[in-house]
């Protein structure tokens, strides 16, 4: 059965963002066609769709290698989703069903009560559900789309630091959630700036090695097929 080539995409692609190719690393076909069990086609192909995302770049005489991006590269990422978060916000309240409703109140419970308990982990895992619900219930596929790849190259080259209020940051979106519900657009938009202009500060750039060294992937060789 053949490999579909946005299988093997996402499976490169989370290994780019968890580190286990590190920036500069030469990406060849046949190391990765090894390495996830699939033929070179689908890696070419998984190949290009990552150099237009930015996380890939062909070099001459190397190939494809894993980009290196600057500061003002990653500073940008965070700048452009300061403003496409408020659009984001700003038309789920025009567009969300009660179903997303019904998913941000449950994440900002759970959210609220992981505040008062600990689990800086639960809590991180929460925030990228909270965030990717919100942008799904814009009903916009563009900007889905364009949400999504700055949250897979912000966790890239960014690491993030122990929320200092996680309660704050929680009613905060509670906020947010509540002038959706109400389709108060302009409103969602506001304080979704106010809230993203604090997230900011939590981020930091990731510091490392440069050096094109592969570490043991979690990912199973002959699974990628599961990663749909």
């Amino acid at each position: 059965m053949r490999i579909p080539a946005h299988s093997v995409c996402t499976a490169i692609r989370d290994d780019i963002v968890s580190g286990v190719y590190e920036r500069g690393t030469r990406l060849t076909e046949e190391l990765l066609a090894r390495r996830y069990g699939v033929s070179r086609v689908p890696v070419r192909e998984a190949l290009r769709t990552l150099e237009a995302e930015g996380f890939v770049v062909t070099r001459r005489h190397a190939g494809a290698c894993v980009a290196e991006p600057t500061e003002q590269d990653a500073a940008d990422l965070l700048e452009i989703r300061a403003l496409l978060e408020p659009l984001a916000a700003a038309r789920a309240a025009q567009r969300r069903t009660e179903a997303h409703l019904k998913v941000l109140r449950g994440l900002v419970r759970l959210g609220k009560e992981r505040s008062r308990h600990g689990g800086t982990e639960d809590l991180r895992s929460l925030d990228g559900w909270f965030h990717e619900t919100l942008t799904q219930a814009s009903s916009s596929p563009g900007l889905i789309t364009l949400l999504t790849q700055l949250r897979h190259k912000i966790a890239w080259m960014y690491g993030m630091e122990p929320q200092a209020a996680p309660a704050q940051t929680w009613s905060e979106r509670a906020a947010v959630v509540d002038a959706v519900a109400r389709g108060d657009a302009e409103r969602a938009r506001a304080l979704t700036v106010l809230h993203a202009e604090r997230a900011t500060t939590a981020h930091r750039p990731r510091t490392g090695p440069r050096a094109g060294r592969v570490r043991d992937s979690q990912h199973a060789v002959n699974t990628v097929s599961a990663r749909n």
